[in-house]
């Protein structure tokens, strides 16, 4: 062995108790791992933004490593996180909390990625987004704002960056007692499975501070590892070492990948004024309060559910052909689905235009400092609607409180395009007509 490479004294000291011959090859050289998230920190918020996570929401993201006694095992007692993510989808307000998934690379080589996500599909349908285990799981982790993991490396990275950290499994069979990720298991808070999940994070979040031992351990030359690297290689092959300086690639930014919800959705409105507060959920939580409706996306894999929606939407572009525009395929849903009150076709990240059977044609757009998803301003304009609100002629504003943040959001008619309210006809669903006393 002409080099081993470590990235801490503390690893030189274990190796020389259990392997001396070693300990002539050992060389310590840092974590080009580590270094690459320490220099990608900066980007945090445009790693946020590519996962679609919105201002005021949390991410959580989900860690397993690929032994059986893992987050995602193989079965049994240990075989956590497919009985949890609809839990977590259930108790988690779908605009508070973003969730993505990152997996062992062996976990899907294993089992193959057509099974995974066969595991994983109603999560997934519940917003749950599977990072690439490659290429872009280190800039899931710099954008979590909290990690539900295990034992594994992931988890032990996420706490050197002083990402709070709460296991799911904590078992410690695997591991060198003496390690330092053996030491952060073991003192590391841990989810009850059996208690309510919000709370747990919440509570998580409140009382975090930061953890010394990773931040140590992980590295002894934090933003060094290129140079030492290099250096070792070029010793390795007899060759003398370039001039220029020895960098790493830096984390590119990944695809934009937002939450695509299909699962229906429960929605919690309470419409005082032009006030309304909104909560959606994949559940029926037990302590909802206020008025309720359903709310569910165009590609529902039950068709059953969107003849009881009171909502249904979608997302498009205002031009694809293939739906014919917002104000045409708006049209189409009120007349498919006669139970539907409000169809809502969302145009981009911070619009969406909306046709309910009773009110016409409408734009909803995102004012200053408002984010969030537009189908959440339909509810709150839906739930407006049924607490006796009427929109003037020149339109409104609502500030809708979800994540907590107040989102105003302008609502205005669409009038003098083909289709919208103003050339409603007898045979358009939309058509202007009073609101029934």
């Amino acid at each position: 062995m002409d080099g081993l490479v470590l990235s801490h004294p503390e690893q030189l000291e274990r190796l020389r108790r259990v392997c001396p011959e070693a300990e002539g090859a050992s060389v310590l050289a840092g974590d080009p791992c580590f270094d690459r998230m320490l220099a990608g920190r900066p980007h945090r918020e445009r790693f946020r933004r590519a996962l679609g996570v919105r201002r005021g929401q949390r991410l959580v993201v989900l860690n397993s490593t690929w032994n059986p006694e893992g987050f995602f095992g193989t079965g049994g007692d240990q075989d956590i996180l497919p009985s949890l993510l609809p839990r977590l989808a259930s108790e988690l307000p779908a605009d508070d909390y973003r969730l993505a998934a990152v997996l062992h690379p062996n976990i899907w080589y294993g089992h193959g990625p057509g099974q995974i996500r066969v595991w994983l599909d109603r999560a997934r349908r519940s917003g749950l987004t599977l990072i690439d285990p490659v290429h872009a799981w280190r800039q899931a982790l710099l954008a979590a704002d909290v990690v539900l993991g295990d034992f594994g490396a992931v988890s032990y990275y996420a706490a050197a960056l002083d990402i709070p950290v709460l296991l799911a499994s904590a078992t410690q069979d695997r591991l060198d007692p003496e390690a330092p990720l053996a030491a952060f298991v073991r003192q590391a808070p841990r989810l009850d499975p059996h208690e309510p999940l919000r709370g747990q994070l919440e509570g998580l979040l409140a009382r975090h501070r930061p953890v010394a031992g990773p931040a140590e351990f992980t590295s002894s030359a934090p933003g060094s590892s290129a140079a030492l690297l290099r250096r070792l290689f070029y010793t390795l092959m007899d060759l003398p070492e370039p001039a220029a300086p020895a960098l790493l690639e830096p984390l590119p930014l990944p695809p934009y990948d937002p939450p695509r919800r299909t699962a229906p959705l429960d929605v919690r409105t309470r419409a005082p004024g032009a006030d309304v507060w909104i909560e959606r959920s994949t559940g029926h939580p037990y302590d909802a309060v206020g008025e309720r409706h359903l709310t569910v996306h165009e590609d529902a894999r039950d068709p059953g559910g969107l003849a009881l929606a009171d909502v249904i939407f979608r997302e498009g572009q205002p031009d694809d052909p293939r739906l014919g525009g917002p104000e045409e395929w708006t049209a189409e849903v009120l007349r498919r689905y006669p139970h539907c009150s409000l169809a809502v076709y969302v145009t981009g990240p911070h619009s969406c235009t909306v046709r309910a059977r009773e009110h016409g044609v409408f734009q909803l757009s995102a004012g200053p400092g408002a984010d969030a998803d537009p189908a959440a301003y339909a509810s709150a304009l839906y739930a407006w609607w049924a607490d006796g609100g009427a929109v003037p002629p020149g339109g409104t504003t609502l500030r809708v409180h979800a994540a907590g943040r107040v989102h105003p959001v302008t609502v205005a008619p669409a009038t003098g395009r083909p289709g919208s309210a103003a050339a409603a006809g007898p045979d358009n669903p939309g058509a202007e007509s009073p609101v029934p006393d």
